[in-house]
């Protein structure tokens, strides 16, 4: 049977922040098969995690930027359509990562480490204020990067995303090589046991998810990025990503559709133990109700076991 394994003697874990890192309409049928066609107001989240023995801390993913002009030609034609105010995902980004980081009293240049969920617009943000951060992707992510805009016009990505100098690419011979929970794959972030960057390559090449202790205790908390993108995919085993919209256009937002119900139904066994939580990035309705409570400087506050 699926496990996790228990706590250790003094065993250390994260504090964990919410940050406001823009908004975006998703369209309803592209996200579970079966839905009415309509559009959800969602967040982009991301999060500030902070080691409860060391007090190292780490950023995981960045959200929107606020200049949706500097994406790529490719995003802003397929997602934003800026040109003639047809938003397919009609983003707002009131505030961005950085920004929420010095509102809640963490300056962004302080920041040690930043992992990047995977490549996608809403996701990579603005690198540029994290000025000391190692940043941490999925290995498969690089040979996106490789690919991206300007060098490949067509590109969705931006080749400057990250700073590429200083960072880590996550590969599955020296880092992804731990099992953790009913996943095999994983990179234990502070090598005490606090912190795992998971390989969850459905939803597209790299993309990595992360579970945490959030108490000594036997508290977890899954951040799933976009593993799935509505939170029934995590806990109704009927429920299934969509393949095809309501007007029977084929549309999946993952990548490898196979893959990614591989990873979710690892997924649907990790949050049913004992003590996991999990959060994915565009849960509107964990939005909503924590806004006032769970977004830096204050903290998430795991259920009690």
């Amino acid at each position: 049977m699926t496990s996790l394994p228990p706590p250790s003697p003094g065993q250390a874990y994260m504090h964990v922040s919410a940050l406001q890192a823009g908004m975006l309409h998703l369209p309803t049928d592209f996200l579970v098969q079966g839905e009415k066609h309509g559009y959800k107001h969602c967040p982009s989240l991301a999060f500030f995690l902070r080691h409860s023995a060391s007090d190292k801390h780490f950023i995981f993913d960045l959200g929107l930027r606020k200049d949706l002009e500097s994406y790529p030609p490719a995003v802003r034609a397929h997602y934003l359509d800026t040109e003639t105010a047809q938003m397919r995902t009609r983003c707002s980004v009131p505030q961005d990562v950085a920004e929420s980081c010095l509102e809640g009293g963490v300056d962004p240049a302080t920041v040690e480490k930043v992992v990047i969920s995977h490549l996608h617009f809403d996701h990579v943000g603005e690198h540029t204020p994290f000025t000391s951060a190692t940043f941490i992707l999925g290995g498969d992510g690089a040979a996106t990067l490789a690919d991206g805009y300007p060098e490949n016009p067509a590109s969705y990505c931006l080749s400057a995303s990250v700073p590429v100098e200083r960072t880590l690419f996550l590969n599955r011979t020296e880092h992804l090589t731990t099992p953790i929970g009913p996943f095999p794959l994983a990179y234990d972030l502070f090598a005490d046991g606090s912190a795992y960057i998971i390989d969850t390559p459905g939803h597209c090449p790299g993309h990595v998810t992360l579970l945490v202790r959030t108490s000594a205790a036997g508290n977890w908390l899954y951040l799933g990025g976009d593993i799935a993108h509505d939170t029934r995919l995590l806990t109704d085993a009927d429920t299934d990503i969509a393949l095809t919209t309501e007007s029977g256009v084929a549309c999946c937002v993952h990548r490898d559709p196979a893959q990614a119900r591989v990873d979710i139904a690892r997924a649907r066994q990790l949050v049913k133990l004992p003590g996991v939580e999990f959060l994915i990035a565009h849960d509107w309705k964990w939005f909503e109700d924590n806004l006032e409570n769970a977004f830096l400087p204050k903290q998430f506050v795991p259920r009690k076991l």
